[in-house]
Order: C-alpha cells, then sequence, then structure tokens
C-alpha cells in the first residue's frame, strides 16, 4: 500500500488548473490537468473499501485545513487536549482529525481501552448518555503521563437535546480524566453551554488542487487508468468532499475499468455539465429554442429538476464568458428556480420557465417586438 503523503509534502507539489489537453474540445475552468502517466489497468477482485483503506492514521497525512491541522499537532505534542466541538460539511476528515489526534496521544496500546466512538448508527439518547458515557468516564484506565481519556460524539448536531442537556454535568465531574470530542456538519445545533464548554475549530471544504492529488496517488498506487477528464468530473462531482470523491473513483473503476469523464458521470447519475454549459450559452447568447431543446434532452434522460438545477448552478459560477454582472443574475435566478423546485414544483414546465428568465437576461428590447 503506498503511504500518503503529508499536507506539507501535497502544498509543495504545484498542480495546474488552467492548462488543457490537446483532445479536450471544450473549455471548463474545472478541467484540471494533471500530469502523469496512464498506468496499466489491472482487475481488482475482493477489494477492500479505498475511503477505509486510505484514511489517514497521522495528523501529518490529513490533507487541507493545514491551520486547524497545525494546531491539533501542537495538542498531540502537549497532551493537554481540550473538549473541543470540529464542525464542516462532510467528507473533509473532521472524524478522521480527532481519531488521529487520539491515536497519537494514546499510543496503539492504549488507543482501543481508552477512546469511546459513538456515530449516527449507536443509540445516542438520554440513558446511553447516564449509562454508557457516565460508565466509560468512571472506568480505570492505565494511560500515559498526562493523557486523557477520550469520548468522541461523531454527528453530534443529530443528538436530541435531552441528551446533550445530560452531558453538561458529565463533562465537568470527570473532565480531570476524560475529555470529550464533537464532530458536527452545523455547530449550531450543539447547545450553548456545550459550546462554552469547548474550544471550536471550523473546517473548510478542500481545495481542487487537494482532492486532485489524493485520488492521484490513489489511482497510482492501485494501478488504476484514468484519464485527466474523469479525473477533473470526480473533483467537479465531490465538490470537495474526499470520501464522495473517492467512493466515486472506486464505483467508476469498478464498473467501467477506466476512470473517464462519462463514465464518472454515468455512476454519479447526474447531467454532464458540458451539456449544461451549452444551454447556459445558449441562454446567454438569447436562443430561447436551442436552450429548450437542451434542457428537453436533459429531461428525457430521466434526471430530476433537482439534479438539473443543481448542475446549472455550479456550472454558472465558473462559466467562462460572462461578466460578472451577468454571472450575478444567472446565479440569481438560478436560486429563485431552486427554491421553488424545493417548495415541491418539480416540474418540466418550471424549469422551462427558469431557463426563459435566464435568456431573458441578455435580450434586448427589439428581440421581444413580433
Amino acid at each position: 500500500m503506498a503511504t500518503a503523503e503529508s499536507s506539507k509534502a501535497s502544498g509543495s507539489n504545484g498542480i495546474s488548473s488552467n492548462a488543457t489537453s490537446a483532445g479536450t474540445t471544450y473549455e471548463l475552468p474545472w478541467y484540471i490537468y494533471i500530469n502523469h502517466p496512464l498506468s496499466k489497468p489491472i482487475k481488482l477482485t475482493q477489494s477492500p473499501h479505498r475511503v477505509e483503506k486510505y484514511r489517514p492514521t497521522y495528523l501529518n497525512d490529513i490533507v487541507g485545513n493545514s491551520e486547524t491541522i497545525s494546531r491539533l499537532q501542537i495538542i498531540a505534542k502537549d497532551g493537554n487536549m481540550p473538549h473541543m466541538i470540529i464542525s464542516g460539511t462532510p467528507g473533509i476528515g473532521k472524524t478522521t482529525s480527532i481519531l488521529c489526534l487520539a491515536r497519537q496521544l494514546l499510543g496503539p496500546n492504549v488507543y482501543k481501552e481508552a477512546v469511546l466512538e459513538l456515530n449516527a448508527s449507536d443509540e445516542r439518547g438520554i440513558d446511553v448518555v447516564r449509562n454508557r458515557i457516565k460508565g466509560f468516564a468512571q472506568k480505570k484506565v492505565t494511560l500515559p503521563p498526562g493523557r486523557h481519556k477520550i469520548v468522541i460524539l461523531d454527528e453530534a448536531d443529530s443528538m436530541t437535546s435531552g441528551a446533550q442537556q445530560a452531558l453538561r454535568r458529565t463533562m465537568e465531574i470527570y473532565s480531570n480524566s476524560t475529555r470529550f470530542a464533537f464532530a458536527c456538519n452545523q455547530a449550531n445545533k450543539i447547545i450553548e453551554p456545550l459550546q462554552s464548554r469547548c474550544a471550536i475549530l471550523r473546517y473548510a471544504r478542500l481545495t481542487d488542487a487537494q482532492v486532485v492529488l489524493r485520488l492521484t496517488q490513489i489511482c497510482k498506487a492501485e494501478n488504476v487508468q484514468y484519464s485527466d477528464e474523469g479525473i477533473a468530473a470526480l473533483v467537479f462531482s465531490a465538490e470537495g468532499d474526499m470520501r464522495q470523491a473517492i467512493n466515486n473513483l472506486q464505483s467508476t473503476w469498478a464498473g467501467f475499468g477506466f476512470v473517464g469523464g462519462e463514465e464518472v458521470f454515468r455512476v454519479v447519475d447526474s447531467p454532464h455539465p458540458v451539456k449544461v454549459q451549452s444551454m447556459l450559452k445558449a441562454c446567454w447568447e438569447g436562443k430561447v429554442d436551442a436552450a429548450l431543446e437542451l434542457l428537453q434532452e436533459l429531461w428525457g434522460l430521466g434526471y430530476s429538476s433537482h439534479d438539473v438545477v443543481s448542475t446549472m448552478f455550479k456550472v454558472a459560477k465558473t462559466m467562462p464568458g460572462l461578466s460578472e454582472h451577468a454571472r450575478l443574475e444567472f446565479v440569481r435566478e438560478i436560486g429563485f428556480l431552486h427554491m421553488r423546485i424545493l417548495e415541491g414544483l418539480q416540474t418540466l414546465l418550471q424549469l422551462s420557465g427558469g431557463v426563459a428568465r435566464l435568456c431573458r437576461i441578455n435580450m434586448k428590447e427589439d428581440d421581444f417586438v413580433v
């Protein structure tokens, strides 16, 4: 198994995001050229899950959020871990960071006995707090000097308010021997008394270059044959979510034996951004009929309204050829369209009306004269 590069190494490896491939007939800002030779394809049977196989085991191996990771490295070195809340979007390394910190603080021998991890699949009501967590906090464990037992509560924002209230006194009574670490998507769903007892760390989404670097490392380690369009498609569909990018990589390789742009979008089952970009270009040029034909084509392929409007938003944010004012107008109209779709109006008529409003942005008054 290939060893993962550290975050420092990832920063020193420059990845160009502006170069284009000779075989590319379209221009997209999310197209990233990676100067790596293609590896020979090797069929993998009974292979482990890539997300778990390449999950970092030390803080140095975690990609992204380097400032926050450096703070955790200082805590791992000093040994005095505070109660903490790590918040951020899914797939950016929140739980992995806590696990790496616990592993470095306690060592591999004590780790299994001194760490209690509860995630969303476990029952975490008030009874669990009163019995299981309190029992773990009372348990006697031989620890290295200056270290504490660690309770990891993953997706803590889904805990009931009563369970969170019950944690308040437990955290205070057993603070000399046990520290709590919460991982959540939204820190504001943690009650204020718990927030005041914790250090809050906020994680940002991973950049495209960071996701590309880790994906290419995995492709080389697993001898996966890929194209530059395939890696770009994985990055585009993941939106900074490393877990989703690796899952899509494994699914595409297992299903097609090659990671290309078309193959990736068939696996993730979302509209191809090239088609969506063509539709938005037609809107910008005021070609209503052409834009509606492209929309009808996407609808006929079976994509839902939510899939179409989500891809429209992602493409409009970075589509070349639009002025800043036009881009803002496009994003505004797509936002209103998305809001109506989420309210339940998921029809082709609603999408067609949104496309018509986009066409109207750059049309002149003379174009409306019959």
